[in-house]
């Protein structure tokens, strides 16, 4: 049986050749040395393209534009460093919904070399990917050489995320500390939107809930439910809570009965400290956590999930605003139309009814809507209102589901911040959404 070679960080970007095709565990699961250290063969190679999701590290080779030449970077996900970098020219992403991320994209571009984390190895010979499985075990079938940086501060993980050192090629030795979030504290709106979720949630519901003030408030507002299922992309510290607590125990889940389940955890150390060797928290394979006919399986599933904007019609702009792509389509699509699979299930979508923005011709801060008429020029429609359920903001919950355009405008005109009403119903008259007297021109 075949034993991974350790290796230094310097002998493992030597592995790295022209052309070839890099795949790099996700967030918390991105092997930080590699990535710190790539950039130091960019005189030896040109036209790797490196594949990334949620990118947490600045690795120079995609945030300096001197090594455009050598590594281009393609992503699932964009983070901070990849907005900030995407000026360079040589990033772009990849239009995906993470279910079907990682099959797709290994049928476009087979991955050379797949680099991630992992825990020691317990004496069976089997190392956890620890925190990510949304599609590092599909890499590691499909790639030339696996590399793994080894790392005894991750906390080990059960699920399907177990893998033998014999599909291990080279090991790195790591001693560094896995990358933590801190919990969002709730502000005021958070709190008002949270509550209006959390009226609508019974006991023995299963939750996916993302990161951030809106989903900490939601679990807030539910540790005093009872049975709580989980079936989520993204364990967080606030469904921690819940378990912790006793509100969430998935006995009256469908399947998994018990068990709480997710492809990656991204959070606090106390998190990490949780889930470290935690038999009732299963890291599954993306590809079976996030499809829709999976999720659809637990009765009364919940989806939240946050957006940037909404236009009146229901669509949902939550990666980019406009062309400029902020984030990523990532499960958002999946887990609604998933819920919405369920018996008695509901998909919430969460903004502020405002945002604060720089004006682009005085760059003064001013406050917008953030329910608007139509949506930005370019903007790329993550939930289309076909997929829309519930809307959300401090101002209200209303449901979109079966109700035609009229209605959708006078009901999230009813959850618009109140000093935009009048001017959304002028526009929706206008665009003849609704009917009633034009005054004044279409801003477009």
């Amino acid at each position: 049986m075949k034993t991974p070679k350790k290796i230094t960080v310097l002998e493992a970007i030597n592995l790295v050749k022209d052309n070839d095709s890099v795949v790099l565990g996700m967030a918390g699961a991105e092997p930080k040395l590699f990535i710190q250290q790539l950039h130091e063969v960019a005189d030896k190679v040109k036209g790797v393209k490196v594949t990334n999701c949620l990118p947490i590290e600045n690795g120079e080779f995609f945030i300096n534009q001197d090594y455009k030449s050598s590594f281009s970077t393609d992503s699932w996900f964009y983070g901070a460093s990849l907005r900030k970098a995407h000026k360079n020219g040589n990033i772009s992403f990849i239009p995906n919904h993470l279910h079907l991320a990682g099959r797709k994209r290994f049928e476009h571009i087979r991955p050379n070399i797949f680099v991630g984390t992992a825990t020691p190895a317990d004496k069976h010979g089997f190392l956890s990917l620890s925190l990510s499985n949304v599609y590092e075990q599909e890499a590691i079938e499909l790639a030339n050489i696996v590399i793994l940086e080894v790392n005894p501060n991750f906390p080990r993980t059960l699920g399907d995320v177990e893998i033998h050192e014999s599909k291990i090629d080279y090991i790195i030795d790591a001693n560094y500390m896995p990358p933590t979030l801190p919990d969002a504290e709730p502000n005021e709106k958070d709190i008002k939107i949270g509550n209006f979720i959390a009226d609508k949630i019974k006991d023995g519901s299963t939750l996916q809930l993302g990161i951030g003030g809106i989903p900490n408030a939601v679990a807030h507002a539910l540790l005093g439910k009872k049975d709580l299922g989980i079936h989520t992309e993204m364990f967080t510290s606030g469904l921690m809570h819940l378990v912790k607590s006793g509100a969430a125990n998935g006995s009256r889940k469908n399947t998994h009965k018990h068990k709480h389940v997710c492809c990656f955890a991204l959070g606090t150390q106390e998190l990490y400290d949780f889930i470290d060797d935690n038999p009732s928290i299963q890291v599954l394979n993306g590809h079976y956590v996030n499809d829709p006919a999976i999720i659809g399986l637990n009765d009364y599933q919940v989806s939240i999930n946050t957006t940037i904007e909404v236009d009146l019609t229901g669509q949902c702009a939550s990666e980019s605003i406009g062309h400029r792509q902020f984030s990523g389509t990532g499960g958002q699509s999946d887990t609604a139309v998933g819920a919405q699979n369920s018996k008695g299930g509901m998909s919430f979508i969460t903004l502020y009814s405002t945002a604060n923005v720089k004006n682009p011709e005085t760059g003064e801060r001013e406050e917008i809507s953030k329910i608007v008429p139509f949506l930005k020029p370019g903007a790329a429609v993550t939930l289309s209102r076909s997929d829309v359920d519930y809307v959300v903001t401090e101002y209200g919950c209303v449901s979109l589901s079966g109700t035609s355009i009229a209605e959708r405008v006078e009901l999230l005109i009813s959850i618009a911040h109140p000093k935009f009403r009048d001017e959304l119903r002028k526009e929706a008259i206008l665009l003849e959404y609704i009917d009633g007297e034009p005054n004044g021109n279409l801003k477009l």
